[in-house]
C-alpha cells in the first residue's frame, strides 16, 4: 500500500530498516539526506556506516549529484562507498553510470526507444530542426525527443544533454528545457548554475540543502536582476562575500550573463532560507516525497514569490 504522508513514510522506512543489514540506497540524493538525517536523529548515531555497516552503494538520479556528494562523505565515511547515477522517468529509462570514475552515463539503445535531438540554439522555435543519433556531436547541447514503443511519438521529455563520448554513446544531463532564466537575453541554464554555487560553497567554505533562482524584472527605469534563496546546511561565515563570489562564478561561466551584467543587470540578490522552507513549501503544494523537485531556475516569479512570503512568516 502506498503512503501518501511523506512524514509518516519516513517514520515506516526508519521502522522497517533500523535492524536490517542494508547494503545499498536507491533515490533522489536530496531527500535521501532528510532520511538519513532522520535515521541519525533517531538512532544518535554520528554517521551512516555505524547503522549500517555493510552499506557500499548509493543508485541515484533525478537531480544533480555534485552539490550533495560532499555531505554524503561527510555522513557515510566509507572509501570504498560507490555512487552511482541513472537516467530513468515515467516515459522511459535512457542511461546509466557504468563506471564509478567516469560520471558520464552510458546511452540506452536497446530500450525500446528511438531519439532525435534538437540543438541548444533550435530550442525556442517553433519548429526547431532535429538531428539524429548519428548525427550528433560532441559538447552541443541537445534537448532530447523519444518516441517508444509504449506509445509516445515525438515526445520531448524536457531535458538537456551533451554527449562526452560518441563511441560509445556516452553523455551528462545538462538540464531542463523549462529550467532556465532568460528574461534579458542572459540564457542561464541550471548546468551553469550549478556550477557557480559548487565552486562557491568551495571557495567559502558552505553547504547548500536546496535552493531557487528566478528574475527580477526591469521597472520603472531600474535595472533588472537575478533573486536566490538558498537553505544553507552549513551557512558561509560572510554572506556579502557569497554573493559576490556566486556572482563572479556565473559572470566567469556564462558570458551572456557577464554581458548583460554590464548593461542590464544588477548584481543578485541572496536571501538566506529558513529551516525546512523548501520542504514546507512542497508539502503547501501537496508534492512532498517521491520524485518532487523544487524547480531551481524559474523564467517568471511564481514560485520564487511563494517561497519569500512563506520565509517571511
Amino acid at each position: 500500500m502506498l503512503m501518501d504522508n511523506w512524514d509518516l513514510k519516513i517514520d515506516k522506512i526508519i521502522e522497517t530498516t533500523l535492524k536490517k543489514d542494508v547494503r545499498s540506497l536507491a533515490g533522489v540524493p536530496s531527500w535521501f539526506l532528510t532520511l538519513i538525517n532522520k535515521i541519525l536523529e533517531t538512532t544518535e548515531k554520528k554517521d551512516l556506516t555505524e547503522v549500517w555497516p555493510n552499506l557500499e552503494l548509493f543508485v541515484h538520479g533525478g537531480i544533480s549529484f555534485d552539490p550533495y556528494r560532499e555531505q554524503y562523505k561527510k555522513l557515510i565515511p566509507n572509501s570504498n562507498m560507490k555512487y552511482m547515477e541513472t537516467y530513468n522517468a515515467s516515459e522511459g529509462f535512457f542511461g546509466i553510470q557504468d563506471n564509478p570514475n567516469d560520471s558520464s552515463l552510458l546511452l540506452m539503445l536497446d530500450y525500446g526507444i528511438y531519439y532525435e535531438f534538437i540543438p541548444d540554439s533550435e530550442i525556442d522555435k517553433k519548429n526547431p530542426s532535429t538531428i539524429c543519433l548519428k548525427d550528433v556531436k560532441e559538447g552541443v547541447n541537445y534537448a532530447m525527443v523519444i518516441s517508444t514503443n509504449g506509445g509516445l511519438w515525438r515526445y520531448i521529455i524536457g531535458d538537456t544533454i551533451k554527449f562526452t563520448s560518441i563511441l560509445p554513446y556516452k553523455f551528462v544531463i545538462t538540464g531542463r528545457t523549462k529550467l532556465f532564466i532568460n528574461a534579458f537575453g542572459e540564457e542561464l541554464i541550471i548546468d551553469n548554475a550549478m556550477k557557480a554555487l559548487e565552486l562557491t560553497c568551495k571557495f567559502t567554505n558552505s553547504k547548500v540543502f536546496e535552493f531557487t533562482a528566478a528574475p527580477i524584472f526591469m521597472n520603472n527605469g531600474k535595472k533588472g536582476a537575478h533573486e536566490w534563496i538558498i537553505e544553507f546546511i552549513d551557512k558561509p561565515k560572510d554572506l556579502a562575500q557569497f554573493n559576490e563570489e556566486l556572482d563572479n562564478n556565473l559572470r566567469k561561466i556564462n558570458s551572456d550573463y557577464d554581458a548583460k551584467r554590464l548593461l542590464s543587470l544588477e548584481r543578485l540578490k541572496l536571501h538566506i532560507a529558513r529551516p525546512n522552507l523548501f520542504n514546507d513549501w512542497l508539502k503547501s503544494n501537496g508534492k512532498l516525497g517521491g520524485q518532487n523537485k523544487v524547480p531551481r531556475l524559474w523564467n517568471d516569479r511564481t514560485h520564487i514569490s511563494q517561497l519569500l512570503k512563506m520565509n517571511k512568516e
